[in-house]
């Protein structure tokens, strides 16, 4: 009989205990529990705050959530009579699925084909391989074709989730409102693997102040290593958790100085030709943050002179990795022998859309009828770009769609010949780089949202939603996105938590204990698209997959302020529990 003697160790789920110097590592093997450490300075934070009449100092804390797309992981793998393997993943990266497959197996990557199947949502948790190497491991031994399709438990248990953060803030500001100082000392729990925790957490960083002016800036962010879930990617990917926070600190600041929230975030709000948080001087795109407050400034008055209680929120999210990564998307348009044409990119569909702008484009360069059009994802060709993640796959997809089929135009549409197109951001800078002004994206979407309450209940009646969208490519989709991105970031201010007991297990494993908003409880939804194009872009589009729920929770919170007097500081608030909202429910 074999015998095993287990030493159980005392799991470490607070991240702040994590940190600190008498902590146990989390993780075998690994020395402490820092998984990595964002951080800069520009301007003198501790003259600025100390000589500001008005300053502030208070702690925010997030939550961790659950994405609750509607399909779970599902993985179908076929061997080939010819020896090959053919697997169709629903992941958000098929070029990485391929090359991470094949790593397993020990086979070469052209051994491999992956074959995007669009999916039933993904908000980023689809990035990780959840079951595809599983799946083709299985179909090359046995060689057989294998399906592996995650329960709804499975999902919960293997996908990462979006990161708590606690965010501690010391802010000021002058005499009228403008901004003079913010300081930032953010935490993030990671969980026991790395993921993208790293660069969630350097996201937060680097959008910590918001679409504001801060002359004097100081932030400080770790992803802190945990037994708790692993924190990975969520739409928004760190800038949700950063300005919860930023906005909270805007609308007491302005209440200090005796104006509303409306002329406090035009007093500080970016324009072209200013310096922004990490040092980036902010290009012509960026009047869209001004055109949103603009557009949404008469439903302001308006419900204010009605009485309600009104909350306001202004958000940026980027679009693209940025942060100094060479970012290259391609493209392949073909003409067959019977006249249809196919159109191959490299960003996974799940809901959003990008089959569709990818058609539109084809059509309108090369100005046929789109029933003539394809649209292939697969790996046959060397297209991959990474996974479909931070708000870019219409910026990219369009701009690298666009180039093939100018290449098939100036060739004269040769059948059977790959027209390839590459759209690139190669101009972007590390957050910590040793320049002046970095450049850490290259193009940003701002919103505006406004939350109308009744002053009596709390409850809301209506949320409306200005967004710039640089060009609107697709108006129905892209409203879809930003009513879809509501309903989320509305639970994810009030209701919805993934929590986890003191040993590190989740809590609530079904769909129906998350706190997903029904739609019987969802307030109307008023959507506005504006549009302030962006330099360097085709058609000079932005982003709008992240944006939609950035600025929620802050307008979210300032609303339920305005009914009942309390300050929020912690998601999610619960608006049916003010004085547990107050204090993280």
């Amino acid at each position: 009989a074999i015998e095993i003697e287990y030493n159980v160790l005392t799991p470490v789920t607070d991240p702040m205990t994590a940190i600190g110097d008498a902590s146990e590592s989390a993780v075998w093997e690994l020395e402490g529990n820092v998984l990595s450490v964002s951080e800069y300075t520009r301007g003198d934070f501790d003259s600025a705050f100390e000589s500001s009449p008005h300053k502030l100092h208070e702690v925010f804390q997030t939550q961790r959530i659950e994405h609750a797309f509607l399909e779970p992981e599902s993985t179908l793998a076929v061997p080939k009579e010819d020896g090959t393997l053919h697997v169709y993943s629903g992941g958000q990266g098929v070029w990485d699925d391929r090359n991470q497959i094949a790593a397993v197996l020990g086979i070469p990557q052209d051994q491999v084909t992956v074959e995007l199947v669009s999916n039933g949502g993904a908000f980023g948790g689809k990035e990780d391989m959840s079951n595809q190497a599983q799946t083709a491991l299985a179909a090359w031994l046995l060689k057989k074709p294998v399906r592996c399709t995650f329960t709804r438990e499975q999902s919960f248990y293997v996908h990462a989730k979006r990161h708590p953060i606690r965010i501690e803030s010391w802010a000021a500001c002058d005499a009228d409102g403008k901004l003079t100082a913010l300081k930032a000392r953010m935490v993030g729990d990671s969980g026991p693997y790395a993921s993208v925790g790293m660069k969630v957490l350097e996201r937060a960083a680097g959008h910590a102040s918001g679409p504001y002016v801060v002359p004097n800036i100081d932030v400080h962010a770790v992803a802190a290593r945990t037994n708790n879930a692993v924190g990975g990617a969520f739409r928004g990917f760190g800038a949700n958790q950063a300005q919860f926070a930023m906005e909270g600190i805007i609308d007491r600041l302005a209440d200090m100085v005796g104006i509303n929230s409306l002329e406090m975030r035009s007093l500080n709000v970016i324009e072209p030709g200013v310096v922004w948080g990490p040092g980036q001087i902010m290009d012509e795109g960026s009047a869209g943050a001004r055109l949103c407050l603009e557009t949404i400034k008469p439903f302001f008055d308006q419900a204010t002179a009605d009485g309600k209680a009104v909350g306001l929120g202004l958000g940026l999210k980027n679009s693209g990795l940025g942060n100094g990564f060479l970012e290259i998307a391609k493209a392949v348009v073909r003409f067959n022998d019977d006249d249809t044409v196919e159109v191959r990119h490299c960003w996974t569909e799940m809901g959003q859309g990008v089959h569709t702008v990818v058609l539109q484009v084809a059509a309108e360069e090369l100005d046929i009828s789109p029933e003539r059009i394809s649209v292939i994802v697969d790996t046959t060709r060397e297209l991959g770009a990474g996974q479909t993640t931070g708000s870019r796959g219409t910026l990219m997809g369009a701009g690298s769609v666009q180039a093939a089929c100018q290449a098939a135009n100036a060739d004269g549409r040769k059948v059977g010949v790959d027209y390839e197109g590459e759209y690139r951001v190669d101009w972007t800078n590390k957050l910590g780089d040793d320049v002046e002004n970095p450049i850490l994206h290259s193009t940003f979407g701002y919103a505006a949202q406004m939350v109308i309450a009744d002053k009596t209940t709390g409850d809301i009646e209506k949320l409306v939603a200005v967004h710039d969208v640089g060009r609107a490519v697709n108006p129905a989709l892209c409203a879809g996105q930003v009513e879809g991105a509501a309903h989320m970031g509305l639970g994810y201010a009030l209701t919805e938590d993934f929590p986890y007991d003191e040993e590190g297990r989740p809590t609530n494993m079904t769909l129906r204990s998350l706190g997903i908003l029904r739609p019987k409880d969802m307030p109307e939804i008023e959507t506005i698209l504006v549009e302030a194009p962006q330099p360097r872009a085709p058609y000079g589009i932005k982003g709008v997959g992240e944006i939609g729920l950035v600025p929620t929770a802050g307008a979210v919170a300032r609303a339920l302020h305005q009914s009942d007097g309390v300050y929020r500081t912690r998601l999610p608030m619960n608006k049916h529990h003010p004085t547990a909202a107050a204090n993280g429910g």
